[in-house]
């Protein structure tokens, strides 16, 4: 009964790390300073519950944590979350800070989600269960805010169409505002991006523990890192290129037909993603 509360724990500690990283890279693509406070907070939050993890695990071993491979990482997750914490509070350097959180969730999940360090069998198989719909469910709210963004850049290029063609009434003014349109577009995938690849990264965590080897060929997979590359070069134009409008409508669009071949065609030719026993 303890193993188990102690691995709720664990669990319940890399999904808040998770939204601390969320909440980073929103501070880091919009100077978004009360982002930056929550994530800290979380951060500070997540940093005290591994160090009580480390305490309870030094106070039962009887030695520093570091013997081993899973120790070594569990670790090196703590000395990465607190240097982080340091350089966010001391240096204040947001490019520096958000790349040392995702080494750090990386770091983390990878430890948090290795059935090796488990004793229990039953709860070993549990837990990478567990990753899994830890996993899915990210993407799926990935794919949930991509889908969002997709039609407020739909909606925007109506509005556009509709403002050029000088197609004044009602429904002109129920469509909302362009700016409106655009900026609730970039919200969402600014959004939608880290929780795609925070979800990669706990997938790939989960096949390299239920697999022979990483199928990086698997069209799945292949598919997945297409859809981040193509929202992650659609941030940088909306934020370093300052690419805006139609532009970047399209995009968003071209995008999300990324995301629908991924979903529905290389979903179904994946070799592995319908296997999960």
């Amino acid at each position: 009964m303890l193993e188990l509360s102690m691995t709720r724990l664990h669990e319940a500690t890399v999904v808040i790390y998770a939204l601390s990283v969320l909440l980073y890279f929103i501070d880091f693509l919009n100077n978004n300073r009360k982002a930056n406070r929550i994530a800290f907070w979380l951060l500070a939050f997540v940093w005290l519950l591994q160090t009580i993890f480390l305490c309870l695990y030094v106070v039962k071993t009887g030695r520093f944590p570091v013997l081993t491979i899973f120790e070594g990482l569990y670790f090196y997750a703590w000395v990465l979350i607190t240097l982080s914490l340091g350089i966010n509070r001391l240096l204040r350097i947001d490019f520096t800070v958000f790349f040392t959180n995702v080494l750090g969730f990386i770091v983390m999940a990878v430890h948090t989600f290795a059935p090796v360090q488990v004793e229990s069998h039953a709860l070993a198989e549990r837990l990478v269960s567990e990753l899994l719909l830890i996993h899915i469910t990210m993407a799926i709210l990935s794919y949930g805010a991509f889908t969002l963004s997709f039609v407020f850049s739909l909606l925007y290029l109506i509005q556009y169409d509709l403002l050029k063609r000088k197609k004044w009434g009602k429904r002109l003014t129920r469509l909302g505002d362009l700016s409106k349109l655009e900026k609730t577009s970039y919200i969402l995938n600014v959004i939608g991006v880290p929780l795609l690849l925070l979800s990669l990264i706990l997938g790939l965590q989960w096949a390299n523990i239920k697999l022979p080897a990483i199928p990086w060929a698997d069209p799945k997979i292949i598919g997945s890192f297409i859809v981040l590359i193509a929202y992650s070069i659609y941030l940088y134009r909306k934020v370093r290129r300052q690419v805006y409008g139609r532009t970047l409508a399209f995009w968003n669009l071209g995008s999300f037909l990324i995301v629908l071949v991924n979903f529905l065609l290389f979903g179904s030719l994946s070799g592995f993603h319908f296997w999960y026993s």
